[in-house]
């Protein structure tokens, strides 16, 4: 089956949304082939193509060669815009360091013309799902960086956020752990986690997420990722990124990015 990429204000009634790739080309194209197994009509990436991972060239023609859209992540605008950081988001000295160490080697190895098409990206795309009224997002529909996290995020505020900006359901990514919430006859918030790097649950998958509806029904399945890990590892060491977010790779288990989680999501980790 044929799978295109979403465009904006089209109507479907299945689509996968793909967050936080973090150079992961052989999680990007693992997930690509998986969601046109399942019968996904299109596909949208919710941005964020650089970071932690390897060669992050290798993301874009793959994105190309499908015709996927990407919403502009924080990391995308900073390497389009050749800003000093990764405007992550972090406070944390510790995770400012890896996110330093990240963001110039991704800047480094980021072609010219990719950073030229990064900076074409949309901050937000929008279409039709069922009856549903869909906006695509990075981190949420006000702040690029904004960390929405189900134990902290309360319902009022997701329920503004949707009057706001006149949406039924809103999905993003930024977090990089996913997490759906329903509220009311029709709205949602979903979290399509990330591609890039396990979802800190002791798991080398990652994930995506599979957008249905009928009518104004929603359904999200969240589909984990099987990749060759060790192989996106040994490429890491080969780029000497840092041994911590090796570990992540072949562990599932965050070592950096800490500092950002509530309580409740940091009591899953290892760390």
């Amino acid at each position: 089956m044929t799978m295109a990429g979403v465009e904006s204000g089209a109507m479907y009634t299945r689509v996968a949304a793909f967050g936080g790739v973090y150079s992961n080309h052989l999680a990007l194209s693992a997930a690509i082939q998986d969601a046109r197994a399942r019968g996904a009509e299109a596909a949208i990436c919710l941005g964020d193509l650089g970071a932690f991972g390897p060669n992050p060239d290798k993301v874009f023609p793959l994105l190309r060669e499908h015709g996927i859209p990407v919403v502009r992540g924080n990391y995308d605008d900073a390497i389009a815009r050749g800003l000093d950081d990764c405007q992550c988001g972090y406070t944390d000295p510790r995770d400012n360091h890896y996110a330093r160490l990240s963001y110039q080697y991704t800047f480094r190895n980021t072609s010219p013309e990719n950073r030229q098409w990064m900076d074409t990206f949309p901050e937000e795309v929008r279409f039709r799902l069922g009856d549903l009224d869909v906006l695509a997002c990075h981190g949420s529909p006000r702040q690029t960086n904004e960390f929405l996290w189900e134990s902290a995020t309360p319902t009022h505020f997701l329920d503004k956020l949707a009057d706001d900006f006149g949406a039924d359901v809103i999905v993003g990514t930024h977090t990089g752990i996913h997490w759906t919430r329903s509220w009311g006859e029709r709205r949602a918030y979903v979290n399509v986690g990330a591609l890039g790097r396990p979802a800190n649950d002791g798991r080398t998958d990652v994930w995506y997420a599979l957008l249905g509806a009928a009518g104004s029904a929603l359904s999200v399945d969240f589909v984990p990722v099987r990749y060759d890990h060790e192989a996106l590892a040994s490429e890491m060491r080969d780029e000497e990124l840092p041994e911590e977010f090796v570990e992540t790779i072949l562990t599932g288990w965050w070592t950096t990015c800490l500092e950002i989680l509530p309580g409740k999501e940091r009591a899953v980790g290892r760390f």
